[in-house]
């Protein structure tokens, strides 16, 4: 920037994005500063450097903002374990949870551990996992389908296209139906 740019010539773009050419850098630090702005160095891998008149606090913070809008949410795979014989509101919870992190755009493990002797009812643990996908089925679709590892039965859920849209209110005058 400005004097610390220590070649002989640069390429030298003005304020308005035109081309004004290769010119020698004492001339492009000067014509930076009767436009009261900065002379930016863009490119200096080129032959020969390509330089720009700008107001570098603006070229900083524009460089942060595009360098931020490049960070995107990553989708989480959470884990909901449940056993096979759960209560029924501990069920109602776990599915809620679950519905939460799919509404977010998290996938979902679902994990049925089996204690003892209930490995050898591995149909307990895919009558489950199919009671919670049912439950869930307007905001999900199965990835993968029961898979069974020892003491541990797993699927995985991931979120239908974007977050459901919560149902329209009746209108005044309208009946509502209870």
């Amino acid at each position: 920037m400005n004097e610390r740019i220590r070649e002989r010539e640069v390429r030298l773009i003005d304020q308005d994005g035109e081309q004004i050419g290769v010119v020698p850098t004492e001339e492009a630090q000067r014509l930076a500063t009767e436009a009261g702005l900065d002379l930016v160095e863009v490119s200096p891998n080129s032959t020969p450097p390509v330089c720009k008149i700008m107001d570098f606090g603006k070229f900083k913070y524009q460089l942060s903002k595009r360098q931020r809008h490049g960070k995107h949410k990553t989708a989480e795979v959470k884990a909901i374990r449940v056993f096979p014989k759960i209560d029924e509101h501990d069920l109602s919870f776990k599915i809620k949870n679950a519905r939460r992190f799919l509404e977010k755009g998290d996938k979902v493990q679902i994990n049925v551990l089996f204690k003892g002797r209930e490995a050898k009812h591995p149909e307990l643990g895919v009558e489950i996992i199919n009671r919670i996908v049912a439950e869930l089925e307007d905001v999900t679709s199965l990835e993968r389908a029961p898979s069974r590892d020892r003491q541990v039965m797993t699927a995985l859920l991931t979120p239908k296209g974007k977050a459901k849209k919560p149902a329209a209110k009746p209108q005044p005058g309208e009946s509502e139906a209870k």
